[in-house]
């Protein structure tokens, strides 16, 4: 039995030291130490052995078996120190090398200037409101008085959809919702997409933004629409900016004016910019017709408003000096690259 044992300690310490990997090392865990393994069997074949040498043949089994387990223990320690250090040694970096660029993303232009616009607007006491792409019919022109058979429907080519519904033209479908919606004094803002069946061109294009305003309380006047719309611009083009206001008409609004700004390139001598004109249109506006109060539930005798609709799209273009309007929405990064982050 003692030969069994010395025999089996030789040959279990001289495979122990060949072993490379967790693996191996477990493996003869469960041969030598398993329930089945051969110190285990040492153990179970003590049956045979007189009483009165099975104390100590017990004895030295067990030793026999502390012994490699603690072999085993500090192999498995080897084994984690070599295999860290080769792993140390793979990932090594050399800090010499120069660094990779990590490109940073950024904001759309438009999002930039409708970020400035909605900061102007905000810092004149302004909520931020939302609307609907797809509205119905009443909200669109019905309650900013536009009925079925006006003729200010030619000016818009509508996307319909079914069971009354389309994709709204113009921001205002937020204003006659709004009128339901609040009471007096409102002040608000509303951004977003609209869609027109226009022909894609360099000043046009099916889908484009705009942002409504709409200012209700009473004894608004002009003036209130003028000292406005005169803080945006400056905050926008320049200090040095002036406002003008030329008769127009749209249905929701009376009177109603086109807004234009000096511009921004040649400060309103004339340039290929403004065409020799001096002045740009940025803008539409007007006091809120009594009908579109009536409809959302405002007595026009006693509160009066104006509301303007900003094209987001005509704005970044000109404040950037962008000649093509595709050029927004194509995402050409050698084009988005170029505008601040």
């Amino acid at each position: 039995m003692k030969e069994q044992l010395n025999a089996l300690r030789e040959a279990a310490l001289k495979e122990l030291e060949t072993l490379q990997n967790p693996k191996e090392l477990e493996d003869f865990r469960i041969r030598y130490m398993g329930k089945k393994g051969s110190v285990t069997g040492l153990l179970r074949g003590m049956g045979a052995l007189p009483a009165e040498e099975r104390p100590a043949m017990g004895q030295l089994v067990n030793q026999l078996r502390q012994e490699l387990e603690q072999a085993v223990s500090e192999k498995a320690q080897a084994i984690q120190n070599q295999l860290q250090e080769e792993k140390l040694a793979a990932e090594q970096l050399d800090v010499t090398m120069p660094g990779k660029t990590v490109k940073s993303g950024g904001l759309h232009p438009l999002n930039v200037v409708l970020n400035d616009i909605i900061d102007i607007f905000q810092s004149m006491g302004f909520d931020v409101v939302d609307g609907p792409e797809v509205e119905t019919d009443y909200y669109n022109f019905q309650a900013l008085n536009v009925p079925e058979d006006h003729p200010a429907r030619d000016m818009q080519d509508t996307f319909y959809l079914a069971e009354g519904l389309l994709l709204r033209t113009q921001t205002s479908a937020a204003q006659a919702r709004t009128l339901e919606q609040r009471k007096p004094p409102i002040r608000i803002i509303c951004p977003g997409r609209v869609y027109r069946a226009d022909e894609v061109d360099a000043t046009h294009s099916p889908v484009f933004h705009q942002i409504e305003g709409l200012v209700i309380d009473k004894g608004v006047t002009m003036c209130d629409l003028k000292g406005v719309l005169e803080q945006f611009a400056q905050e926008i083009y320049g200090e040095d900016t002036k406002v003008r206001f030329r008769p127009s008409f749209f249905p929701f609004t009376e009177p109603s004016v086109e807004v234009d700004v000096t511009c921004s390139e040649c400060g309103g001598k004339g340039c290929r910019v403004c065409k020799g004109a001096g002045w740009i249109e940025i803008l539409g506006a007007g006091m809120v017709h009594p009908n579109v109060l009536r409809m959302g539930g405002i007595d026009p005798e006693e509160y009066t408003g104006f509301a303007f609709g900003i094209g987001l799209d005509r704005l970044t273009t000109t404040r950037y000096k962008i000649s093509d309007i595709r050029l927004l929405f194509e995402n050409d990064l050698r084009f988005l690259e170029q505008f601040d982050r």
